[in-house]
C-alpha cells in the first residue's frame, strides 16, 4: 500500500480540523456564541480556508450525503403500495442498507443541531431537498403532487425525530432510533 493510500489528503485534512474545531467550540460555548474566525483559528487555517469548505457555518453541522440512497429506496418500493407506505418503507431500507456511522462526529453534529434552535430550524430548510426529492419520486410515480408532499412531509417528521432520539441516546443506535420513529408513524397507516 502506497502512503497515499493511507494519509488523508491535506483537503480531508483540513476538512477533518475544521469539523474537529467548530464541534469543540459548539459543545464548549455554544453554536451561537461562536464564530466562523474562531473556528478557523482553532483549525490553523483562514476564514476565506473555512468558506472553502461551508458556505455558512450551519454547513459544519447540516451536511446530508444520505438523499441518493433514501430516494433510490423509496424507488424500490412497490407502486402499488400507498404513497405514504413507500415513502416510510423505503426509508426504512436505505437505512437498514447504510452502515452504522463509526464515528462520533455525526452523533456530535446532530446532537449540536437538536439543542441549537436556531439550527433546528435549518435543519428543517435543509430537508426541503430530500422532501422535493421524495416528493419528486411519488409523482413520478403516479401519485398525486399533494398526497406525496403530505407523504415526504410526514416520514421526514418521523425521521428528524428519529435523529435527534440517537444523537441523546449513547445506547442507541441509529438504525434503531430510526426504526422506532418509522414505527410510529407506520403503525398508524
Amino acid at each position: 500500500m502506497s502512503q497515499s493510500e493511507t494519509r488523508p489528503s491535506k483537503r480531508e485534512r483540513t476538512l477533518m480540523a475544521l469539523v474537529e474545531a467548530g464541534l469543540d467550540l459548539f459543545e464548549q460555548q455554544g453554536y451561537e456564541a461562536t464564530t466562523v474566525a474562531e473556528i478557523a483559528r482553532a483549525a490553523g487555517v483562514t476564514e476565506m480556508t473555512f468558506f472553502r469548505y461551508f458556505p455558512a457555518k450551519e454547513h459544519l453541522l447540516l451536511d446530508d450525503p444520505y438523499d441518493p440512497e433514501l430516494i433510490a429506496a423509496i424507488g424500490a418500493q412497490p407502486i402499488t403500495d400507498p404513497p405514504f407506505l413507500r415513502a416510510a418503507r423505503g426509508i426504512r431500507a436505505a437505512w437498514r442498507a447504510l452502515p452504522e456511522p463509526e464515528t462520533p462526529i455525526i452523533r456530535r453534529r446532530v446532537r449540536i443541531t437538536a439543542q441549537t434552535p436556531s439550527l433546528r430550524g435549518a435543519m428543517w430548510r435543509s430537508t426541503g431537498n430530500t422532501e422535493q426529492a421524495i416528493v419528486a419520486r411519488l409523482v413520478a410515480d403516479g401519485t398525486s403532487p399533494h398526497v406525496a408532499r403530505v407523504a415526504a412531509a410526514s416520514v421526514l417528521a418521523a425521521l428528524v425525530a428519529g435523529l435527534f432520539t440517537w444523537a441523546e441516546d449513547e445506547s442507541a443506535s441509529l438504525a434503531d432510533a430510526i426504526e422506532r420513529a418509522l414505527d410510529v408513524i407506520e403503525v398508524a397507516s
